[in-house]
C-alpha cells in the first residue's frame, strides 16, 4: 500500500512536455498569424519545437495566404468585367 504522505510523481511524458506534431505546428502557425496563439502553445512551441520547422511552416504559410488572395482577386476581377 501507497504511503499517502509520499508526493505523487508527475508522468515524465505530458502533452505539454513533448515535441509539438504536425498538426500542433500547422495550428500554432495559423494561431501565431492570427494573433490568437495561447502562451501555455507558444512556451511549448519555444521549449520543445524546432526553430527551422516553424519558419518553414510560417514561409509555406504566407506563400499560400499569397497565393489565396491572388486568386480570389483575379476571380473576383474576372466576374466584373
Amino acid at each position: 500500500m501507497r504511503d499517502e504522505s509520499e508526493p505523487r510523481q508527475q508522468p515524465e511524458n505530458t502533452p505539454e512536455d513533448s515535441k509539438p506534431g504536425f498538426w500542433a505546428i500547422v495550428a500554432s502557425t495559423l494561431a501565431a498569424a492570427f494573433g490568437v496563439q495561447s502562451n501555455k502553445n507558444r512556451e511549448r512551441d519555444f521549449k520543445h519545437g524546432n526553430f527551422w520547422v516553424f519558419v518553414a511552416a510560417g514561409l509555406i504559410f504566407t506563400l499560400l495566404f499569397i497565393a489565396t488572395v491572388m486568386t480570389i482577386v483575379r476571380l473576383v476581377l474576372r466576374g466584373a468585367a
